[in-house]
């Protein structure tokens, strides 16, 4: 038996009676009774049969006030058990309590004692400082709290480190558009000291909302190794590591062609680019241009091939060549030709006229890089501004020229002309220029790939700039290696293969960026006040006056040694860029333990246990993880990366604050009207357009705003969507259903806590009850589900398969617990006679390990619901030393082989399958639920053990009587066949009003037989052999069948129904 997941709301309780005043009789029930039989066997629930009640006046809820102070435990004694789930109240006060309590400390000396398999560390994916997490990130709070709670159930040695990343484009992006928006001021009025002032005091304002975030969460992290990527400690491990690779030839300076955003004035790695592909001819919106007059929306012209001609020096000939970036040809420095085309012997070593600055370019040859058979076989050359360009440039030992400046727009290489105007303005101002001489040839659409920066969107520029950086090919074979031999698991494995596609294939990772916020490189420009500004650090051939160091006093020994100089005859210049953010956060599993110190932490905590994150920062974050403690530390930074699916909306769209489907997970454990939902779109930093999409997507997506559903809801929830593929489609509706299961857990444990007011358990109960001899088969049935469904969730959990795990704990409540077994103890927990005590014993005992059992199981994925209940239970303080004050400091359940039970699970299997039988038949006929009913069960392999559990049958089937194998059936019998061997019969007499039930009957006769007439009168028509195609047909074919079927269903029920009319008659 199971019981179906949550969806948007919650279903209807399997084997409910319908309500009064509801019709009576479904299609599919009426298919099974014109058999005789009940409908198909459904899911029995507890507690759900729905009763006809009268409306009553809805009373506002007061408002909780929160009666705890903080940091201290709640007292269950003065809180009432409310009637119903509140999760603002049950949530209240644990978090804090937990926190004061220090059950989320990492105890070091405790730690380094254990080995690899006793200790469970693991570092958070260091949010972006820039604001608050969305449903991705509580995905993936979720999923590693989970295993943390659960490994320290586990009695593992447990640290979970939070901390936060400085983020260093995305941070310095927001605060410069606040300061825009609030002082209408750039960085660069400020300067880059004041600015950065300006960052960390945002940062101080804002950055503990992720904390405010996480706390909510219930993530159990411990707070008092809280880091920041900028902090003291960290910062100089950044330090360290910079100046290692730097000692090692791993880390350089060059001038290299890298992506550089005109945005950001800054360089990017390769993983930062985004790539989209035109088909053709295609506008786009250039956000740092003014926008294209020529254009009425203001976009600029992309995905076409210009064709313009080269005159040859001291000739009438001219050239042809074609290019997607006309503005680039200022940068030219050759045209190339195949050496074997005969169309352009005649000109080899011969050169071209550059039509604006009337520079003498070279006509070379490269079979390399020109196709003779594609366009004309003429290629211009822009060696500063293409990579294969640049790579012919160093073949040929061509001049570089960069035409941009690094905001984007014509340097001093565009003469009079063109110097200032931004680069697609330029295009089009050349494209009119060249067509003015007489050289334009042409443009037609191209298909072509266009790189963007993921950080600012803008279209990104190939550019030769100095940077820093380091060589990766050693640390990335480490990395595959790691793999390969087994030390390092990635799941799922399918991931292994990007690993290996992208760090054998790896290329020198560029680390510097022209910003200000961030850790500054720690390298000085070293020179003589004699030399001034004679010795350029821009020029390679200077690369030794640099000098890497861990301090400016450092720096200063290393340059007198080397220059020879005195200090008054010294200057030392900082560089001014910083390092890529992913620098830092790739030592991050080691620098939050005091790395490069000889920490107490470090020797506990290092290396860590797993890595869980999201597949879309493999590359970025995981991978130089892997490099850079392999390199640094010789270790690897934990033994499992475990990749969970990306979130998406439920369209499958990408979370974006443009499309306004970004939600704050506050706005669903707190609940949000759909007002506030659009006025935080308004305090934020989205153009307007944006600001009006995202309303409307909210509008559409949350009309009566998103109810308040609780911490324990959402994750539970949350982990329900691991079990999809590669990407998560979430709605958020499906998360507020499983409000309804915390609900039902709520009442579920009410409810049998009055069964357990005269009960004390035992510090050893459960195996007090196993050898009692006092069990009953229904107690021994709940204890094997129990024991089985502590196997499944521990499983799961070893195999990270957290929506398997989710599920076999659901199953485990909301079936076996609830739908059967607190049923089937009720006339037992209800009788309080003598002869029964020993069996109510037995029944209490088995409940309160179940439920004891089943809030264990439950909570590294519920902590608050789960706390709160369990804290509730009987017993609680007096059950000996080892008992532990937190549910989150108690062992976690483990499976006992010996206390499954086969025989008894297959036994119930076969009753469960009469009840439901039972329970059909009762529905079928539209039974009031509290009249009991006649069963008659036949059965030819399974009689003992129906008449063992007789008393079992009548409570959850309702019966007044229950006989098997008698051969005295009266004939105003219904039929229900379970199977080859058993079946079961209800006696109707007095039970239903045939009369009635065969008038509605012959109505729905009538409504049935209108659409299959049109049906078949459609398929007689002419033509519709011929004319309809095969599928169709198919369709209609098997339409018609299926209506058929449905009228002599009815035909039947109805001839059932005159026969059992005929029979009361008599």
């Amino acid at each position: 038996m199971t019981e179906e997941q949550p969806k948007a709301e919650a279903a209807p309780a399997a084997g409910e009676a319908p309500a009064e005043g509801q019709p009576k009789l479904s299609k599919n029930q009426l298919k099974k009774l014109a058999k005789g039989k009940g409908k198909k066997k459904e899911k029995p629930q507890w507690n759900t049969a729905k009763k006809k009640v009268e409306k009553k006046k809805v009373e506002k809820k007061e408002p909780f006030v929160n009666p705890t102070p903080k940091g201290e435990k709640k007292d269950m004694s003065q809180l009432p058990f409310a009637d119903a789930y509140y999760p603002t109240a049950v949530e209240a006060s644990w978090q804090d309590w937990w926190e004061a309590s220090g059950f989320y400390k990492g105890n070091p000396e405790e730690a380094v004692t254990k080995s690899q398999d006793e200790k469970f560390i693991m570092v958070i994916p260091p949010p972006n400082v820039t604001g608050s997490l969305h449903l991705g990130h509580a995905l993936t709070a979720a999923v590693e709290d989970t295993l943390t709670r659960w490994h320290r159930m586990k009695g593992h040695a447990t640290l979970y480190v939070p901390g936060t990343d400085h983020a260093g484009i995305a941070t310095q992006s927001v605060v410069e558009k606040m300061l825009m928006k609030s002082e209408n001021k750039t960085r660069h009025d400020l300067g880059r000291e004041e600015f950065v002032k300006k960052v960390w005091e945002w940062k101080g304002d804002y950055g503990n909302k992720i904390t405010t975030q996480l706390r909510s969460l219930g993530s159990s992290v411990d707070w008092s190794r809280e880091r920041f990527t900028m902090d003291d400690m960290l910062s100089k491990a950044v330090c360290e590591a910079f100046n290692r690779f730097h000692e090692r030839g791993l880390l350089y300076r060059a001038n290299r062609l890298g992506n550089w955003s005109c945005a950001l004035k800054s360089a990017i790695s390769d993983i930062e680019v985004d790539y989209i592909d035109l088909e053709g001819r295609t506008f786009l919106e250039v956000k740092t241009h003014k926008g294209n007059p020529k254009d009425p929306k203001g976009r600029y012209e992309f995905g076409t091939l210009t064709s313009f001609a080269y005159p040859v020096e001291d000739s009438d000939e001219q050239l042809v060549v074609a290019t997607t970036r006309l503005e680039t040809m200022l940068g030219d420095t050759a045209v190339a030709v195949h050496p074997e085309d005969p169309r352009y012997k005649h000109l080899h070593g011969k050169k071209v006229v550059h039509p604006f600055s009337g520079r003498k370019i070279p006509i070379i040859t490269d079979p390399d890089l020109v196709d003779m058979n594609f366009g004309t076989g003429a290629v211009k050359i822009t060696p500063a501004h293409d990579p294969n360009d640049y790579e012919c440039g160093k073949r040929h030992n061509l001049e570089f020229i960069t035409v941009l400046t690094p905001s984007g727009a014509i340097n001093h290489h565009g003469g009079e002309e063109f110097q200032g105007l931004m680069r697609y303005d330029a295009r089009v101002a050349m494209e009119e220029a060249l067509d003015k001489k007489g050289l334009l040839k042409g443009k037609e659409p191209n298909k072509m790939r266009l790189g963007l920066c993921s950080r600012s969107g803008d279209v990104l520029e190939p550019m030769i700039t100095p940077q820093w950086y380091v060589n990766c090919t050693g640390m990335a074979k480490r990395s595959t290696d790691a793999v390969r031999n087994g030390d390092l698991k990635i799941v799922p494995a399918d991931h292994e293969k990007t690993w290996f596609n992208w760090l054998d294939n790896i290329r020198d990772w560029c680390i510097s960026r022209q910003l200000w916020w961030g850790h500054q490189i720690p390298a000085w420009f070293a020179t003589t006040k004699a030399e001034g500004e004679t010795i350029s650090k821009n020029d390679m051939a200077n690369n030794d006056r640099w000098i890497v160091a861990r301090s400016e006093a450092d720096a200063k020994e290393k340059a007198l040694k080397l220059l020879g100089c005195t200090e008054d005859e010294l200057v030392l210049e900082r560089d001014a860029d910083v390092l890529d953010t992913w620098f830092s956060s790739g030592l991050f599993p080691f620098s939050v333990m005091g790395w490069p110190d000889d920490t107490a932490d470090l020797k506990a905590f290092y290396p860590t246990s797993l890595l869980e994150t999201g597949l879309d920062i493999l590359f970025f974050w995981v991978a130089r993880m892997v490099m850079m403690g392999l390199e640094l530390t010789d270790t690897l930074p934990f033994h499992t990366v475990f990749l969970h699916a990306m979130v998406r909306d439920k369209e499958g769209r990408k979370m974006s604050k443009s499309l306004g489907n970004v939600i704050d997970p506050l706005e669903v454990i707190n609940g949000c009207s759909l007002d506030a939902l659009q006025s935080r779109l308004d305090s934020g930093n989205l153009p307007q357009k944006e600001v009006a999409r995202a309303k409307k997507n909210n509008q559409a997506q949350f009309p009566d705003g998103i109810p308040e559903c609780g911490s324990d809801a959402l994750r539970f929830g949350l982990l329900a969507y691991t079990v999809q593929g590669r990407d998560i489609n979430l709605d958020v509706k499906v998360v507020v259903g499983y409000r309804n299961f915390c609900n039902k857990l709520w009442n579920a444990t009410r409810f049998a806590l009055r069964y357990l007011e005269d009960f004390a358990p035992t510090p050893t109960l459960i195996d007090d009850l196993i050898n009692s001899g006092k069990m009953a088969n229904r107690d021994k049935y709940m204890i094997s589900r129990l024991m089985k469904g502590v196997e499944a969730v521990n499983d799961n959990f070893t195999n990270y398969k957290f929506g398997d795990a989710q599920q076999a704990a659901y199953q485990l409540w909301m079936n076996d617990l609830c739908a059967v077994y607190l049923e089937l103890i009720k006339p037992i927990m209800n009788g309080k006679s003598e002869e029964k005590k020993d069996a109510r014993w037995a029944a209490q005992a088995t409940l309160w390990v179940s439920l004891e059992a089943g809030l264990r199981l439950l909570h590294p994925m519920m902590p608050f619901v789960t706390e709160e209940l369990w804290q509730r239970l009987p017993g609680r303080g007096t059950l000996g030393e080892s008992e532990k004050p937190s549910i989150m400091l108690a062992p976690y359940p483990e499976c006992k082989e010996e206390y499954k039970n086969e025989a008894v699970e297959s036994a119930m299997t076969t009753i469960m399958e009469v009840v439901g039988a039972c329970r059909s038949l009762r529905s079928s006929y539209n039974i009031n639920n509290k009249v009991l009913t006649h069963f008659f069960i036949k059965t030819m392999d399974a009689e003992e053990i129906v008449k063992a559990q007789i008393d079992d049958i009548m409570t959850l089937g309702k019966a007044s009587k229950v006989d098997v194998n008698i051969d005295d059936i009266p004939e105003s019998v219904a039929t229900s066949v379970v199977n080859d061997t058993l079946t079961v019969l209800i006696d109707l007499k007095g039970m239903v009003d045939y009369t009635k039930e065969i008038a509605r009957l012959n109505k729905e006769m009538k409504k049935a037989k209108g659409p299959l007439e049109q049906l078949e009168k459609k398929m007689a028509s002419d033509g519709y052999a011929e004319k309809v195609p095969e599928n169709l047909k198919a369709e209609n074919v098997e339409k018609q069948e299926g209506l058929k079927k449905k009228v002599a269903d009815i035909e039947e029920a109805i001839a059932n129904f005159e026969k059992l009319l005929s029979l009361e008659e008599k």
